[in-house]
């Protein structure tokens, strides 16, 4: 899929480099289940549980690349939230950009292509976002998304405060 500044596709080899580096950036990570950052072996392991889910869903998360540049920007797209039970079942719009990427509508943009995506391929009906509280970058995005804040819970993995956020295909981001 492509948007105006991006390209969504899935995994290749290539871009295990490029996601570890993204991956153990600190401040990317602050706000990943418990903040800790993941080497290149943990990034492998995601990689591949990402092309699963692919398979055994028909949706996922793809890689983000910067149309101009070629450069993995990060990914996006959709994931079973399993890790948080009690908004089962669901489909979680989510993404990870490295810093270079950060502040330029990367986030914004690629999501809305996941969340039309998810929408128009994939039949879904409803999407749900979900950020821990205190990331206000992610917030405005499901707030640029259309989406509303439905509650808050904590994140059983890791202990820490989060806000539910959901939009229905009615809702979905305009082309």
């Amino acid at each position: 899929m492509e948007t105006a500044r991006l390209v969504l596709r899935r995994w290749r080899d290539e871009d295990l480099e490029p996601l570890a580096a993204v991956n153990a950036d600190p401040e990317v990570m602050r706000w990943i289940g418990d903040g800790s950052t993941r080497d290149t072996a943990q990034t492998l392991a995601g990689i591949e549980a990402m092309e699963r889910q692919w398979e055994a869903n028909g949706f996922g998360l793809f890689a983000v690349e910067v149309r101009s540049t070629g450069e993995l920007a990060g990914f996006t797209g959709l994931s079973v939230p399993e890790y948080l039970p009690e908004v089962m079942p669901a489909v979680e719009v989510g993404w990870r950009l490295g810093r270079r990427s950060w502040g330029q509508g990367f986030a914004s943009e690629a999501a809305a292509a996941a969340v039309r995506f998810g929408f128009r391929e994939c039949g879904l009906e409803r999407i749900v976002g979900i950020t821990q509280v205190g990331n206000g970058a992610s917030e405005r995005v499901m707030t640029k998304l259309g989406m509303r804040l439905e509650r808050a819970s904590v994140d059983p993995t890791c202990g820490r405060p989060v806000r539910i956020y959901a939009t229905e295909i009615a809702e979905a981001p305009r082309d």
